[in-house]
């Protein structure tokens, strides 16, 4: 099983590593470039809004399904007619909200048009994962990896061949739409293929009682999901709206988002795996937690401050690697978003410890003034300064958030810091941008400049033993121990 387990690691970090950002830098980046500011504006605002309420059509069904086919694999299939036909449900109110709310904020016809694609990626999106909760729950593993990558695997073959080899008229974003629709269509019924194969589905079996369990069950996780949703998307709905120039500072804002966005990826990979760790560490030894606290804490960190100090101090050359028309708005809208990524990696760190030891209360109290302090500084910044504004009001969010889960993730399992540990920190930071106002002084290449910070910074993170391999060995024989280790 620990062979099976590394084996299955390794795959699927490697093919998120190979296809995602190609899927994200080349193809999402070249659509923007091709359709301009304003469509793509257009577009990544209404895909935020399909995102903002897809708490919708989960509730909490993927990760049931995993822990339940896990322990239950001879009640798959009952358990699959049920969830399918309470999403079908939950589909519907989902629509009812997305499309209430897009009426409320004064969308016209060619923006409903593109919803309804979006709204039906989103159910499609949604049932893939599903799918892989139930490859993940039967253990099978390297079947889930490569699902996982599917819809991007083939969004890179689909689209990059009409971007760079038919280069049909790729102006309008409907083109995009409609390709991302095909792709997921047919990582559905692939998924639908291998469940068959299992003898799972596809059926409905409604049961209203089994829905409502599971509501009951999955309300204070959901509430927490749509929360934390509102304060890491909903900026650009709030930008594209109420700026006079809404949807161009919304495409600027896609720029600056795009890193941000493809870094968070990996943290998500960071919460995945630490979730069930702390969940079973919390019952046994609290002194293992902090020991995985620690050494998960200044992996992901540590990597964070080295990944910002590269990106600001070359941030303007690295998005005109991406881009054709870089303006001054994206790249300091994009400083201050990449910057959130370590209060964002803090997140992932001690709010998946706070979601482990059950304190939902507590998360979905911080969660709620977060929404609140996002939507205030959205009000006060976004009409003034578009683009700038919501990247400064997403870092005072992320900032707030991130301290106060530290403080009650520190009262919880009384975590000592020493001054070693600090000065490490300090010592990693100074160093770093010694390095990047040398560069800056001495007018270094840009390329070559962030090539030595990138390996100054790995060397530094070994230096001051933010990367250990030896608790990376243990974090990760404890995380295969804990899929064999019976869930409550």
């Amino acid at each position: 099983m620990q062979k099976q387990f590394f084996s299955s690691l390794f795959l699927t970090i490697l093919l998120n590593l190979l296809v995602k950002p190609i899927a994200i830098f080349l193809i999402d980046a070249t659509v923007q470039n091709r359709v301009g500011q304003a469509e793509y504006g257009l577009y990544f605002t209404l895909l935020n809004l399909t995102v903002i309420f897809n708490i919708f059509l989960d509730f909490g069904i993927n990760n049931y399904t995993t822990k339940t086919i896990a322990q239950n694999t001879h009640n798959s299939t009952s358990y699959f007619g049920n969830l399918m036909a309470f999403r079908f449900v939950l589909f519907i109110i989902y629509c009812v909200v997305i499309f209430l709310f897009a009426l409320l904020l004064g969308y016209k016809w060619r923006e409903f048009y593109l919803l309804l694609f979006l709204v039906f990626n989103q159910l499609l999106i949604l049932s893939i994962a599903f799918f892989r909760s139930h490859f993940t729950g039967l253990h099978l593993f390297k079947t889930d990896a490569v699902i996982s990558i599917m819809d991007r695997g083939l969004l890179i073959l689909i689209a990059g061949s009409i971007l760079f080899v038919f280069t049909n008229d790729t102006s309008r974003i409907e083109w995009f739409i409609y390709t991302q629709t095909l792709c997921y269509l047919l990582t559905f019924f692939i998924a639908i293929f291998l469940l068959r194969k299992k003898n799972i589905g596809p059926f409905l079996l409604w049961d209203f009682n089994f829905s409502m369990s599971i509501v009951k069950k999955s309300l204070p996780y959901a509430l927490l999901i749509l929360l934390m949703i509102l304060y890491n998307r909903s900026d650009v709905v709030i930008l594209e709206r109420f700026h006079s120039n809404g949807r161009v500072e919304a495409g600027h804002y896609a720029q600056g988002f795009r890193l941000l966005d493809a870094v968070y990826m990996f943290g998500m990979i960071f919460a995945g795996l630490l979730y069930p760790m702390f969940s079973r560490l919390l019952k046994e030894s609290k002194k293992d937690v902090v020991d995985l606290l620690k050494t998960a804490g200044n992996l992901l960190i540590g990597g964070a401050i080295v990944l910002v100090i590269i990106s600001t101090f070359n941030a303007r050359w690295l998005l005109s690697l991406l881009y054709d028309n870089v303006q001054t708005t994206a790249v300091f809208s994009f400083c201050f978003l990449i910057i959130c990524f370590i209060p964002i990696s803090m997140n992932f760190i001690f709010g998946t410890l706070l979601t482990a030891s059950g304190r939902l209360k507590t998360l979905n109290i911080i969660s709620l003034f977060g929404v609140l302090i996002n939507f205030t500084s959205n009000a006060l910044l976004i009409p003034s300064i578009g683009a700038k504004g919501a990247a400064i009001s997403a870092l005072i969010t992320q900032c707030f958030v991130a301290g106060i889960q530290f403080y009650y993730a520190y009262q919880s399992i009384q975590l000592n810091i020493t001054p070693k540990a600090l000065l490490n920190y300090i010592y990693l930071v100074t160093i770093l941008l010694l390095s990047g106002f040398f560069s800056m002084y001495f007018g270094l290449d840009h390329g070559i400049a962030a090539l030595m910070q990138l390996l100054l910074g790995g060397l530094l993170l070994f230096i001051f033993s933010f990367i250990n391999l030896k608790n990376i060995k243990n974090m990760l024989i404890i995380k295969e121990e804990t899929n064999n280790y019976p869930i409550n």
